[in-house]
C-alpha cells in the first residue's frame, strides 16, 4: 500500500540522501498491507476517442508511466473520471442562447479551482515525481550496461590496488 507523503518539500532521492539516524519506516509507524487481486496490475481502460486531446493524451500516458504498475482498477477508475471531467471542462461549453433560441457554445478558461482539484486528485494518483518521492516510491530507470567501460574500471581498480601496496 503505498500512502499518500507527508506536505512540504520534495525528498531527495534515496540515493541522494545521507542519513545518520534509522529511516521511519513509513513517517507514521507500521503499514497495513492487504493482498491484492490478482497478481498483475490491471490493464488500463482504453480512453474515450471524444475527450479532448489534451485530456486523452494525459490518461494514455499514465499507461506509459513506471507508476502504472502500482495501480489498482480503483485507482484507474478515478484517472478515467479525472479524464472526463477535464475533457468536459475543456470542450467547449454554453455560454449563452440567442434571441431565435440557438444556444452559443465556445471555449471558455479553465478556472483555477478545477485546475486545483485535478492537480490534487492527480497527486493522490502519484502522477509526479516528487508526489512520488512524497510518498518513499520511487522509479528507476536501467541502464545499458557497457561492457568495455566495466572492464576498464575493474582493471583500473585492479592497477591501483596494485601500487597503493
Amino acid at each position: 500500500m503505498i500512502l499518500v507523503g507527508e506536505r512540504g518539500p520534495v525528498p531527495k532521492r534515496s540515493h541522494q540522501r545521507r542519513r545518520r539516524n534509522k529511516p521511519d519506516n513509513d513517517g507514521g509507524g507500521e503499514v497495513t498491507t492487504a493482498p491484492a487481486a490478482s497478481t498483475e496490475p490491471p490493464p488500463a481502460p482504453s480512453a474515450d476517442e471524444s475527450w479532448h486531446p489534451i485530456a486523452r493524451q494525459w490518461y494514455e500516458s499514465l499507461a506509459e508511466s513506471g507508476q502504472r504498475h502500482w495501480y489498482e482498477a480503483s485507482d484507474w477508475a478515478t484517472a478515467y473520471l479525472i479524464a472526463e471531467s477535464i475533457s468536459r471542462d475543456l470542450s467547449p461549453q454554453v455560454v449563452g442562447v440567442t434571441d431565435d433560441g440557438e444556444v452559443v457554445r465556445d471555449t471558455i478558461p479553465l478556472k483555477g479551482a478545477s485546475l486545483a482539484a485535478y492537480l490534487k486528485a492527480m497527486s493522490a494518483l502519484l502522477v509526479t515525481e516528487g508526489d512520488r518521492r512524497r510518498a518513499r516510491a520511487e522509479l528507476t530507470r536501467t541502464t545499458a550496461v557497457d561492457e568495455d567501460e566495466e572492464a576498464a574500471v575493474v582493471a583500473i581498480n585492479g592497477w591501483k590496488d596494485r601500487l597503493s601496496g
